[in-house]
């Protein structure tokens, strides 16, 4: 198991619990989007911070993805 598979589960359950969604909800969210890609890509930096700038960051790289 990769060291960033933890941390991608944590990111889900606390994005769930943030946004009031349900887990499949915010797996179809993420796949649309490739948030697990990004997140892995960029697990080093995100890892270190606190579960509310990783929530906000998520929301940043979505919303720039639905522009895009």
């Amino acid at each position: 198991m990769s060291k960033e598979l933890p941390f991608i589960v944590l990111c889900v359950e606390e994005y769930k619990h943030k946004k009031g969604m349900t887990g499949k909800d915010v797996i179809d969210l993420f796949n649309r989007y490739s948030v697990c890609e990004y997140i892995q890509a960029f697990y080093e930096a995100l890892h270190t911070t606190g579960i509310n700038y990783i929530i906000d960051d998520i929301d940043s790289y979505i919303r720039a993805r639905q522009t895009a």
